[in-house]
């Protein structure tokens, strides 16, 4: 049978942020699991009008424009495709707490899976009714965890048949050692751990630096490595201030030796190269209620034995041993936990491969065949001419 074509709704490549880059991982896996190209319309934040998209993107919703919201489902009705798919983050859409989504969602004729990348275990008033409305105008609500799951069943009282889990993407790589990807480097076979992503004051990175004055007493080989810019809206806000304390925190330790901040946006072959060459990988995020990490399951994919703060994804992933919690905001825990995986190599291969196993239900091929399943049960394809995929 024929795949349905989906269009894709979202922030987009090159906007950088997190749902920009889930969302062309998604297309990507989409495309090469049905064989045509999908098409994309990008949601814009202001002053992205000069920003330039590949031909994927097909149209833009500008984010505090109301009624272009309205024009793209009347422009998405007329369009060869079967259905959309939402990526939903309720800070990228506008009005309040991004209820103008629902303008798009209720004037499309065609049936809609709304993906959650954010459910709140404790909303307010506003947050409760508009989840509840955004999810009564899909056809088709997808949770990318249990937890997300259970949530909106047990705390919005969705009716949990109309909700399906479906795992965040991740590569799908091979089990393998660190030795290359170290030398592709040029850090010798050095210890490593990692953080990779947007960086913001929410990520916690300076409990993580403290913790490494811990672990350099025990393991002085170790290097702690930093991946990624500032977040655009962070920039945007207080500019590079929070990298700036970093590095300053770095030198006021001695530590510039096993702490190092790389400041790039990382494409998708970085990230896999990174973390390849990653011994221990470390979230030490601040926030509890946090319902998805794509760095998280990016490094579960790819096999790490894993240090994090236990909020909610973290706890789903990384139970049954498939990694290790600290507590929050406690620098002294991280590096408990940090030194109990260095002291021991067959407790972090152990954990290494019980993460990896896990992982293999969430890379993009089977997520995308998930989606695929998903979409021919809500719109069985018509009878259009297929656009091949690149």
């Amino acid at each position: 049978m024929l795949p349905s074509r989906a269009l894709f709704l979202g922030s987009y490549p090159p906007r950088e942020c997190g749902i920009a880059t889930f969302t062309k991982d998604m297309v990507d896996a989409y495309d090469r699991a049905s064989g045509i190209a999908c098409p994309v319309i990008a949601i814009d934040e202001p002053g992205a009008d000069v920003r330039r998209y590949p031909t994927e993107v097909i149209g833009r919703i500008s984010e505090e424009q109301r009624e272009s919201y309205a024009a793209a489902a009347q422009f998405v009705n007329e369009y060869p495709v079967d259905l959309v798919n939402v990526q939903h983050e309720y800070g990228l859409f506008g009005g309040e707490r991004g209820d103008w989504l629902l303008d798009f969602m209720r004037a499309l004729e065609k049936p809609v899976v709304l993906t959650l990348h954010t459910v709140l275990p404790e909303p307010d008033e506003t947050y409760m009714r508009v989840t509840r409305e955004l999810c009564g105008a899909a056809s088709k609500v997808v949770a990318l965890s249990e937890t997300g799951r259970g949530l909106l069943h047990g705390v919005y009282g969705i009716d949990p048949e109309l909700v399906e889990t479906i795992h965040h993407g991740v590569p799908d790589v091979p089990f393998q050692d660190t030795y290359a990807a170290k030398a592709s480097f040029g850090i010798g076979q050095r210890t490593v751990i990692s953080t990779f992503g947007l960086i913001s004051r929410g990520k916690g990175l300076e409990y993580a630096i403290e913790a490494m004055r811990g672990v350099v007493k025990r393991h002085p080989e170790a290097l702690y490595l930093i991946l990624g810019e500032t977040h655009p809206v962070v920039r945007r806000r207080e500019g590079e201030s929070y990298r700036e304390s970093l590095h300053a925190m770095v030198r006021e330790l001695g530590l510039n030796y096993n702490v190092q901040l790389v400041d790039k946006y990382l494409d998708f072959d970085e990230v896999v190269a990174y973390l390849t060459a990653t011994d221990i990988y470390l979230t030490p995020y601040l926030n509890p209620d946090q319902i998805v990490s794509g760095t998280l399951a990016y490094a579960v994919g790819c096999g790490k034995a894993i240090v994090s703060t236990p909020y909610l994804y973290a706890r789903e992933l990384l139970a049954h041993n498939r990694g290790f919690l600290c507590e929050f905001r406690d620098a002294s825990s991280i590096t408990a936990n940090l030194n109990m995986l260095l002291d021991d190599p067959s407790l972090r291969r152990a954990t290494e491969r019980r993460a990896y196993r896990f992982g293999r239900q969430m890379t993009w091929p089977h997520v995308a065949a998930r989606y695929r399943a998903l979409f021919s049960e809500l719109a069985p394809p018509s009878p259009l001419e297929l656009v091949p995929s690149a």
